[in-house]
């Protein structure tokens, strides 16, 4: 297939890019409007392959979304594009509108008219695959209860609240007009090439630059973390065995408590850093300091990714405490990467351009 992925210089877009280039024999239009989020050279190890491509273009301009439909001609959209962070939603949430809202409709209309254009046979196996998050279910209150793929909406921040009307627009496209679509909502990613504002890759660096380390409230938030490889590999599952119309809820199996995961960073750090710690304190934990919660914040989100597994034999391959340990081995070993995330650089590399 010739798979079209927006937002794929992201930090779950490039994973699965790589996922695609490196272990399949799909191709790759690589769609990405290139924010301060989007970052190439999270694809320099499959930039020079024949199978990628790159198109710097914005899922809001329905124009520039035809060319690039009508040049490379995809078999299928993965559609990753959003914003994502949850602070800048509440600083600042219209940005949130325009990308996840108006860019989500803008690229579905397209679709539609280009799925409307195919063959018969290419019509029956286009697929428009939408990647969406678990915070659209808002929060759980009973220790035991999961997100399952029939949980409400009841989502808290404008980013959940532009995510979830996303959604409910993919589904609408599906049931009004046919559009073969698979939607997917996932937990907490966490990996390698994550952008530094969020909470692993932000704990790991101020760590080691000696910073404190905020945590919001007293810490006690319950987040599902998945491996952004095992999200990729479930995301391909999705796409190629998946049931159009259906939703596939995707996670971790591993709950953990925002404090938690930070102290567990910190002992990681301790173990494989101890150089660069501050003589002056006994361990990075030192370094932890409670600030003013979040407003709204969500206190538990936990995923029963059952139906996943049992229709399409998806499961994850890291626990928590593997994933985190390959996490900060590859911050501490990939730190060129980091830095120019960190100085701007990497806003200034274009790489891999073979449009």
């Amino acid at each position: 297939m010739k798979i079209l992925v927006t937002g794929g210089a992201g930090f779950i877009g490039s994973a699965l890019i790589r996922q695609i280039i490196e272990h399949t024999d799909h191709s790759v239009v690589n769609l990405d409007k290139l924010t301060y989020a989007g970052n190439l050279e999270s694809l320099a190890s499959v930039a020079k392959s024949p199978r990628y491509a790159f198109e710097q273009a914005d899922i809001c301009n329905s124009d520039q979304i035809k060319q690039i439909f009508d040049k490379h001609l995809p078999d299928t959209i993965m559609h990753l594009a959003a914003e994502s962070h949850v602070d800048r939603s509440i600083e600042g949430p219209g940005s949130f509108i325009q990308t996840n809202i108006v860019g989500t409709y803008t690229l579905l209309e397209a679709s539609r008219q280009y799925w409307g254009g195919l063959s018969s046979m290419a019509r029956t196996s286009f697929r428009f695959h939408h990647v969406s998050t678990d915070e659209v279910y808002g929060d759980l209150e009973d220790p035991d209860d999961l997100f399952t793929e029939n949980t409400p909406y009841a989502p808290s921040s404008p980013y959940s609240a532009s995510k979830a009307s996303s959604d409910h627009l993919v589904r609408a496209w599906s049931r009004t007009y046919g559009l073969p679509v698979l939607l997917t909502n996932c937990s907490n990613n966490y990996g390698p090439y994550h952008f530094p504002e969020k909470l692993v890759p932000h704990m790991i660096l101020n760590a080691l630059a000696g910073k404190p380390l905020p945590v919001y409230g007293d810490g006690s938030q319950i987040r599902d973390w998945l491996f952004v490889e095992d999200h990729a590999r479930a995301l391909l599952e999705v796409l190629t065995r998946g049931k159009p119309g259906e939703t596939y809820n995707i996670g971790g199996h591993n709950e953990k408590r925002n404090l938690e995961v930070v102290e567990a960073i910190c002992d990681l750090l301790d173990q494989q850093a101890p150089s660069e710690r501050d003589p002056a304190i006994a361990s990075y934990r030192d370094l932890i300091t409670f600030v003013k919660d979040r407003p709204g914040h969500d206190k538990r989100y936990a995923i029963d990714a059952s139906k996943i597994q049992r229709e399409l034999g998806w499961q994850p391959t890291e626990t928590f405490d593997s994933g985190i340990s390959k996490t900060v081995e590859w911050y501490l070993t990939n730190r060129s990467w980091w830095q120019r995330v960190m100085s701007g650089d990497y806003r200034l590399t274009r790489l891999g351009e073979n449009t």
